[in-house]
């Protein structure tokens, strides 16, 4: 793989913006190549004009700011071929500029549009490193406030719980941090270091001037015993009142009107313990990237003065690359030191002094493609495609077309197996998602907040697909009897169970709780499932909120389900009949699973409203779901009870519903239409280089949401179509349009996230430190 690629490959997608544009510098320098291949192949007519020279230098060198009188006395030197300084006179501080020496030479203006541009990328590259490291490090010193919160915590619930512990087992506090040599103020800024147990002892430490510790002898301490420090500092230490997640303390939050008093307790300490702990996990992720971003840039303007000294048959490398190196980005050391630290704390304090343990919590390995996954891939598809044939020719073959139970096969068995249908086409829809958001360098484990490693990609998505519809076709195939038994004018139960038992199959393996078939995956489905379902009692997070999006174009699936219920409970299935469609029961159940999946979004809008965030947008997004839930009473209604005013009811209200739904779509959560954008009516940033994908993507929107047409219309079934097929042909267009809703939806929000720079998650702290007043006022 070329150098570019690779660069571009292992960029933190959120950071895109922030790295070298390695091809824009590889592509002037293209285009010094040709000049002087073009140059050698012809005999040059003239020499360049001076006057012109001169005014371009003359220009150049008031852009760079650099003294003329310097560079005159510079390019003396022949050898020399760019002068590079800093603006603010300090290598570590200033912008970098380069003065290049040889700008009478043919194409100088080539190599001056190329040095002007790397200047540019270098210190955008040189700041923003330096704006990250001033993050962490400021990040560092309140997760060392909140490290000794913690373990002062530690020793206040074992001494309420063991009473008096011996001094000698106790873990004393020091700084989390302490203080290295800052380049930048000739003083000191901090860095997390470990929390060092102690025996009790006649010493004690302070910090000198220069943040040095120093061991003070105590003659007191050895006669009145010894009191950690860190029991004093829990009188000012709160525990931070995080937003109700879930439904205990959700409820407690909306009846409780006076907060209670807090108590350092184990249940508390114990969610303290988890919140540090992935606290530090996430701090470490992102010194990881962080150090990776520093290596990268390094790499890359190596390469390409490499490439410059190339292509010019100059020697400039070595002069560019030592200001490389004794730059911020180059010779800052603190992200390594932080990274020590934060290893040696989180073993010792998080994985009981278990190295390996902590570095694997810390560190999780990245999967590894394995051939198998892909053997049993081509397999499996090639088996769905076999019987999908041998599905046809046996339809073919058997002119079950045309055979007489064909009407009985379609009203009861159809819509049974069309249930798997639909499952399977929507994972071969995110299938399709997770390729192109990991071909168009979309961080979707990202914004899931999948576990690294634990994430599916579109290879074992599709697997899985396939391994259903292979069950499932095999299913088909052993169900396919058209005719009863004569003697005993019945179908023959095993066959006829076959439907119900794949369902308790998939279930089964859904809930199996040993770690076999992607269990983290699974219990990760399960748990948004499961939160969704509780809303509004969850907190809502992006997860949640997607999943119950998913649902919301599942309503026939959910039907299904419910026709199993009536089914194989209510109905005869040994001579496939049923009565379910003259049941009033089911009837008002058929409305009710479909007003479900849009239901727990309205509550999930209802509560980032009024809980979490309390933004109106929320409460507009909530108000486009009821109108489609009135929409699809009115359509459902409309089914059941013929006339015209229904009709009417059912075509207004779906018109409605369609057009806000639309617009949501395509302005909000697309973000598309922007007049004024860089794209005219799409958006500034576009992740896919193509832009007739985004306004095709926009048709195909507004043309399948208008699929609710067909039963307004009365459109039931369609000469080579029974009604139940008509049906499932329209459910499969809505999950079609909602896979291209997914890939937009997650675009708009990773680039979002691009234009914050956010990579990371924000993860709560468990405790808060209040300063008294007149420790306030002594200090001044």
């Amino acid at each position: 793989m070329k150098f570019g690629k690779e660069f571009v490959s292992q960029m933190v997608p959120e950071w895109q913006e922030a790295y070298m544009n390695y091809n824009s510098l590889k592509s002037i320098l293209k285009g010094i190549s040709k000049f002087k291949e073009k140059n050698e192949s012809e005999t040059p007519m003239a020499s360049t004009p001076k006057g012109s020279l001169k005014r371009r230098l003359t220009l150049y060198r008031a852009f760079s700011g650099l003294n003329s009188k310097q560079g005159r006395s510079s390019s003396k030197n022949e050898d020399e071929v760019i002068l590079v300084r800093s603006e603010g006179g300090d290598d570590s501080k200033g912008l970098y500029q380069t003065m290049f020496l040889k700008p009478s030479e043919d194409g100088a203006e080539r190599e001056l549009l190329f040095f002007k541009k790397l200047d540019f990328e270098f210190n955008k590259v040189n700041a923003f490193y330096r704006k990250m490291v001033k993050e962490v490090v400021d990040e560092a010193e309140e997760l060392s406030k909140q490290m000794n919160f913690l373990i002062a915590f530690r020793i206040k619930v074992d001494k309420v719980g063991f009473g008096n512990v011996d001094s000698n087992e106790i873990s004393s506090l020091t700084s989390f941090m302490h203080h290295v040599d800052d380049a930048e103020h000739g003083h000191s800024h901090l860095h997390m270091d470990v929390i060092h147990e102690v025996e009790m002892s006649n010493e004690s430490q302070f910090n000198d001037e220069d943040g040095n510790y120093v061991a003070q002898t105590n003659s007191k301490s050895s006669t009145e015993g010894f009191k950690p420090a860190s029991l004093e500092i829990l009188d000012h230490v709160k525990i931070n009142v995080i937003t109700p997640e879930t439904p205990v303390s959700t409820i407690k939050g909306l009846l409780l009107s006076s907060k209670s008093d807090q108590t350092f307790s184990k249940k508390e300490l114990r969610k303290a313990d988890v919140q540090l702990s992935t606290a530090l996990k996430e701090f470490y992720h992102k010194l990881r990237l962080l150090k990776r971003y520093s290596f990268l840039n390094l790499l890359a303007f190596s390469k390409i003065m490499k490439k410059y000294d190339k292509v010019s048959s100059r020697n400039a490398s070595k002069d560019y690359l030592n200001t490389v190196d004794s730059s911020y980005v180059g010779s800052s050391d603190e992200v390594n030191r932080l990274m020590e630290r934060v290893e040696h704390a989180f073993i010792k304090h998080f994985a009981n002094g278990n190295h390996r343990k902590g570095m694997n919590t810390l560190r999780p390995t990245a999967k590894r493609e394995r051939h198998r996954k892909t053997f049993l891939l081509g397999l499996l598809t090639g088996c769905s495609i076999a019987l999908i044939i041998a599905l046809i020719i046996l339809i073919h073959a058997r002119d079950i077309l045309y055979s007489e139970g064909r009407t009985k096969y379609m009203d009861n068995i159809f819509p049974l197996y069309s249930l798997f249908g639909y499952i399977v086409l929507h994972m071969i829809i995110y299938s399709a998602n997770t390729y192109f958001w990991r071909r168009f360098k979309i961080n979707y484990p990202f914004i899931f907040g999948f576990k690294e490693g634990t994430e599916l990609g579109y290879r074992e998505v599709f697997l899985l697909s396939s391994g259903l519809a292979v069950l499932a076709l095999a299913a088909v195939l052993s169900n396919l009897d058209m005719e009863m038994d004569q003697r005993t004018k019945s179908f023959s139960a095993f066959t006829e169970l076959v439907p119900l038992s794949l369902v308790i199959v998939v279930l089964v393996i859904t809930f199996w709780p040993l770690n076999i078939i992607y269990k983290s995956s699974r219990f990760f489905l399960i748990k948004c499932a499961f939160r969704s379902i509780c809303a509004p009692l969850y907190k809502v997070n992006f997860p949640d909120n997607f999943l119950a999006d998913q649902l919301t174009s599942q309503v026939q699936a959910f039907r299904s389900l419910e026709f199993y219920v009536c089914y194989y409970f209510w109905g005869d299935f040994k001579t496939r009949s049923n009565k379910c469609s003259e049941s009033d029961v089911y009837k008002a159940f058929y409305l009710i699973v479909a007003i479900i999946p849009f239901w727990i979004r309205f509550l999930q809008c209802l509560r980032r409203l009024l809980i979490e965030e309390r933004n109106t947008m929320h409460g507009l997004n909530g108000l486009k779901y009821i109108s489609t839930v009135v929409a699809l009473v009115m359509r459902t209604t409309n089914e059941f009870h013929k006339g015209m005013g229904w009709k009417i009811l059912a075509a207004s209200s779906s018109g409605i519903a369609t057009i806000v739904n639309t617009y949501w779509d395509i302005v909000i959560d697309w973000g598309l239409l922007r007049r004024d954008s860089r794209n005219p009516w799409l958006r500034d940033k576009l992740s896919v280089p193509y832009k007739s994908v985004y306004f095709l993507a926009m048709v195909l929107n507004v043309i399948l949401r208008l699929a609710w047409m067909q039963s307004v219309l009365g459109i039931k079934e369609a000469p080579f179509l029974h009604r139940t097929a008509m049906t499932a042909l329209v459910a499969s267009l809505e999950i079609i349009r909602r896979g291209i809703w997914n890939f937009f939806r997650l675009e708009n929000e990773h680039l979002n996230n691009v234009g914050n720079y956010r990579a990371f998650k924000s993860v709560p702290l468990p405790f808060n430190y209040q300063v008294d007043d007149d420790e306030d006022s002594s200090d001044t």
